[in-house]
């Protein structure tokens, strides 16, 4: 074995913590820096080597690179806008170890110059052709609803058009705060456009105005930083599928009457199969068991006085959902990518976080 080892080299250790893949990364960095600067087998010499190392720490990494400067390789490694890996991007960028010759960024940043352009697919975004407008929604004041505005788009090129403009915002704006200021965003032509136009240019200042604005009004309503649930009111239905599998749900019916939704406007949804082929769609009490042990953990991580509130809980087919209401995205990511690693071969464990910041996802259970 050690003759193999010195004709070949040492295998890679497995990639398991942020820490070995830093470890990793620093006994390769010097061929990764040349490969970078000189911009020859890049992609053998680099992405090639890179990729996989990412995808063994975790699904869901990507990154880009280049010279910041003549002796200065920038690696940004990025979610792709992706709720559920953003806090882990951000966790690897901060653990990163010192290295000459390297910047090492969590995300993809806003660009600076408001002269920003890109092109695709023989189509160009910039300020010259793209502007906005915001829109007010009945009974949602703190929804941010955006209207892009592209002059060239037409019904022939409305899905080149509409996916360049969110690339070119993606960029413009930086990653993290395009994938978390914005509620709701619709691209359309000058023709279908229904309000005066904005320059492109305005659109950061507008965001960060409204944000600042709605973070404000929230921190200061009654009962949105901190609520107890222990005294809350719960709702039990129990309805069919289109398919008739039986469904029983129990919700808290307080909190979807509250009226500082807002306040909580990160909508996380566990998602737990099970076998229930011999029990008409429902737990047997092995299976029940097994997702109470499930559901009682993640309680005890995401508590209600820290701001994830949890409404409920939906079963039936195969299928247990429990849904939380958080005022942050970072901690239920963790806590529930845990929950999922670590799930008894017997069950499944998956979930989603989205924003939702009046909980519409959920209006079915509604008074």
């Amino acid at each position: 074995m050690g003759i193999m080892n010195k004709l070949f080299g040492k295998s890679d250790a497995p990639i398991k913590t942020n820490q070995d893949f830093w470890v990793w990364f620093q006994q390769h960095e010097k061929a990764f820096y040349s490969a970078v600067k000189n911009q020859t087998n890049i992609e053998k010499d680099f992405f090639d080597k890179l990729s996989p190392k990412l995808d063994e720490l975790k699904e869901g990494f990507y990154f880009l690179t280049g010279m910041v400067h003549d002796d200065t390789a920038e690696l940004v490694i990025t979610a792709e806008g992706n709720i559920n890996n953003i806090a882990f991007v951000e966790d690897l960028v901060k653990s990163a170890p010192k290295m000459p010759g390297w910047l090492f960024t969590a995300l993809k940043p806003a660009m600076d110059n408001d002269e920003f352009s890109i092109g695709m697919a023989g189509h160009d975004f910039s300020h010259e052709n793209l502007s906005f407008y915001a829109n007010d929604i009945d009974g949602c004041p703190d929804e941010i609803d955006i209207t892009m505005v592209h002059a060239d788009l037409n019904a022939d090129n409305a899905s080149v058009i509409t996916n360049g403009t969110l690339i070119f915002l993606d960029n413009f704006l930086g990653e993290l705060n395009f994938a978390t200021t914005i509620d709701n965003l619709t691209v359309v032509s000058k023709a279908d456009a229904k309000k005066p136009l904005i320059s492109i240019k305005k659109l950061k200042d507008f965001l960060f105005n409204r944000q600042k604005e709605i973070i404000e009004k929230q921190d200061g309503a009654l009962n949105s930083t901190r609520r107890n649930t222990d005294e809350d009111s719960y709702a039990s239905y129990e309805f069919e599928s289109k398919t008739g599998m039986p469904y029983i749900a129990s919700m808290n019916a307080t909190l979807l009457e509250w009226q500082h939704k807002a306040s909580h406007p990160w909508i996380s949804v566990v998602t737990i199969k099970y076998d229930g082929d011999n029990n008409n769609g429902m737990p047997d009490s092995e299976s029940y068991d097994l997702l109470e042990q499930v559901e009682t953990k993640i309680l005890a991580e995401l508590k209600d006085f820290e701001g994830y509130l949890n409404i409920g809980r939906e079963t039936g087919d195969g299928t247990r959902e429990i849904y939380f209401a958080c005022k942050d995205f970072r901690k239920p990511s963790k806590v529930l990518h845990a929950t999922a690693s670590n799930s008894s071969s017997k069950i499944a464990v998956t979930f989603d976080i989205y924003k939702d910041k009046y909980w519409r996802s959920l209006s079915r259970y509604a008074a």
